[in-house]
C-alpha cells in the first residue's frame, strides 16, 4: 500500500510539474521554443488580398480576367459548401468562376464530356472537379481527362509525378499540402530536417501531403 501511495504521489507531482512549465515544442535541430499558433483565416485573407492586387496585371496580359471552372456532381452538403467557398474566394480575388452543376445521376461519359468542353474553352484557365464523385463514377478516369495545364487541384498523375521528382515543378500542387507549406513559410517555421507526421493516406490529402513534405526534406512518418 505504501508503494502504491508513493507511485500515485509521484504521478501527481509529475502532472503538476508539467502544468507549471511553459508550453513548448521542440523542432529537430533546434532548441525548444514557445508554441506558436498560426492564424490560417487571417493568412488566407491576406493571400486573397495579394492575389486581388495581382489580378489586373493578368487581365492586361490575357485581355480578360483569369477563369476557374468548378464541376460538382450531386447535392452533397459538404461539397456544396466547399464549392460555395471557392466561388466566394474567386469573387474576392477578381477571378471569374464558372460553376457546372450536374445531377447525381450523371453518367461518367457525360461528366468526361463536360471536362473536355472546359479543356477546349480558352476563357477557362483552371478546372476543378469537386470530390468525392458518386460511386458509379471512377474518379481517376475523370481526373485523367483534365488538361494538365488546367489541373488546378494537382491530382493528374503527371502533376503528382512531377511533385515527387526532385528539381521538377508541377503545373499545380494539391491545395492542402501547398497551404500547409505556405503557412509554415509565412510563419518563418524552419522545416528542413524536421519530423512530420501525416495521419491518413487519402488521395486528396494524405498522399499529397506526404509527397510534399518528402520533397521539402522533412523526416516523415
Amino acid at each position: 500500500r505504501l508503494l502504491l501511495r508513493r507511485q500515485i504521489t509521484m504521478a501527481e507531482e509529475e502532472r503538476q510539474s508539467k502544468r507549471s512549465r511553459p508550453s513548448q515544442v521542440a523542432v529537430s535541430g533546434e532548441t525548444p521554443r514557445d508554441e506558436k499558433i498560426i492564424d490560417g483565416a487571417a493568412m488566407a485573407k491576406q493571400i486573397r488580398e495579394e492575389i486581388a492586387a495581382e489580378t489586373p496585371a493578368l487581365f492586361t496580359k490575357l485581355g480578360r480576367a483569369p477563369g476557374l471552372a468548378v464541376v460538382i456532381v450531386g447535392e452533397r452538403r459538404d461539397s456544396q459548401t466547399y464549392v460555395r467557398n471557392k466561388v466566394k474566394a474567386c469573387a474576392e480575388c477578381g477571378i471569374v468562376s464558372t460553376k457546372i452543376e450536374l445531377p447525381e445521376s450523371t453518367t461518367q461519359d457525360a461528366l468526361i464530356k463536360a471536362v473536355r468542353t472546359l479543356n477546349a474553352d480558352e476563357a477557362i484557365d483552371g478546372i476543378l472537379v469537386q470530390l468525392p464523385l458518386p460511386s458509379h463514377i471512377t474518379e481517376s478516369e475523370v481526373l485523367d481527362e483534365i488538361a494538365l495545364a488546367k489541373d488546378v487541384d494537382g491530382f493528374h498523375p503527371s502533376n503528382l509525378g512531377l511533385l515527387a521528382k526532385r528539381n521538377r515543378t508541377p503545373h499545380a500542387v494539391p491545395c492542402t499540402p501547398l497551404a500547409v507549406m505556405e503557412m509554415l513559410s509565412r510563419s518563418q517555421v524552419r522545416v528542413q530536417g524536421s519530423s512530420a507526421v501525416v495521419i491518413g493516406r487519402s488521395d486528396i490529402v494524405g498522399v499529397p501531403v506526404h509527397t510534399t513534405t518528402h520533397c521539402n526534406t522533412w523526416q516523415r512518418t
